[in-house]
């Protein structure tokens, strides 16, 4: 008999103990329509309602649910990551816990990464049932994830809905806010077929949402990390050192300049002002502190980098 696994659905969760049971049964009703062979990964993110006790329940009832609880709230690139980790199937599903993402949408995004060969495809909520409090700022982000990271055909990089190739989601990792942006994380990793399904957002039937405002801010501080690591971090010498010869070579031509400046006014018996009394001698020397400072951070970073245990990790995709 083959192990061989069609699906892993990795279900992130806090306090969902209202929508799990009708959630489950959904996952299970489509599986069993489909002929898939399947498991449930639940990984439940320091819930303080009965979730945990609702996961034991189901469990009993199905044995194709592995879960985890966490002891505090992490947040979902924790749970993600771990789910990740445990995930056996050849595509992994994820998807949110609150039913507002539909389990009929499996079928679609698995054959477009078996049949079509996609590396990941993300769900794109072109309906979305949210308050404009919640969609003007995820279509902000969107637009800016979109210009940095070169990903133009996803329109919706934080759905939760999403498949994978099983091959990515056990070479990225996920962590902080960065959920929200593991297309591009997987971009980075190498794995740049990237598409996008259009799928059905149903409104929120149980509970609360866990969304706050804070959320963007910590979104776009990872973003910026993103870019950072994925384009230097393994040469942050190019980076600080081209901003540090940058701002060296401004502050030494504008030194040049206001020394010149006072010779020329001496050879001509002209008056002259003290290099000190002119703003523009503080302005180079900052400059030239600057770009000497960007320059031993470089240096810093590249000891750092040198002395790490993955500095010659690269992701191989296949071998002769």
């Amino acid at each position: 008999m083959s192990d061989r696994m069609d699906i892993s659905v990795v279900v992130p969760l806090y306090n969902e103990a209202e929508s799990l049971p009708e959630l489950s049964e959904w996952i299970d009703r489509v599986m069993w329509a489909n002929k898939f062979t399947y498991e449930l990964v639940l990984i439940d993110d320091g819930s303080n309602d009965a979730s945990w006790d609702v996961i034991e329940d189901l469990k009993e009832k199905n044995a194709s649910i592995t879960a985890v609880k966490f002891r505090r709230n992490y947040g979902k690139s924790a749970a993600l990551n771990v789910g990740f980790n445990l995930a056996k199937g050849d595509v992994i599903i994820t998807m949110d816990a609150d039913l507002q993402d539909s389990p009929d949408e499996i079928p679609g995004l698995y054959y477009k990464i078996r049949q079509e060969g996609y590396d990941l495809v993300s769900g794109w909520k072109q309906k979305r049932h949210d308050p404009l409090s919640k969609t003007l700022p995820t279509k902000l982000f969107n637009s800016a994830t979109r210009t940095m990271s070169g990903i133009h055909n996803l329109h919706d990089f934080n759905c939760g809905l999403k498949a994978y190739r099983k091959e990515v989601v056990k070479s990225i990792e996920v962590y902080g806010e960065m959920h929200r942006y593991i297309p591009v994380i997987a971009k980075w990793a190498g794995f740049r077929k990237i598409g996008e399904q259009v799928v059905e957002h149903y409104p929120r039937k149980y509970g609360t949402t866990k969304f706050g405002m804070s959320r963007f801010i910590n979104g776009f501080l990872d973003l910026i990390s993103i870019f950072f690591v994925g384009k230097f971090g393994k040469r942050p010498m190019h980076f600080f050192g081209t901003m540090g010869a940058m701002s060296f070579f401004a502050g030494f031509l504008i030194t040049v300049w206001i020394l010149l400046s006072k010779l020329l006014a001496i050879s001509a018996n002209e008056p002259y002002r003290d290099v000190t009394d002119q703003p523009m001698f503080y302005l180079a020397l900052v400059a030239i502190v600057v770009g000497f400072q960007l320059f031993l951070t470089g240096f810093v970073a590249e000891l750092v980098t040198r002395n790490s245990s993955e500095r010659n990790n690269y992701q191989i995709e296949k071998v002769i």
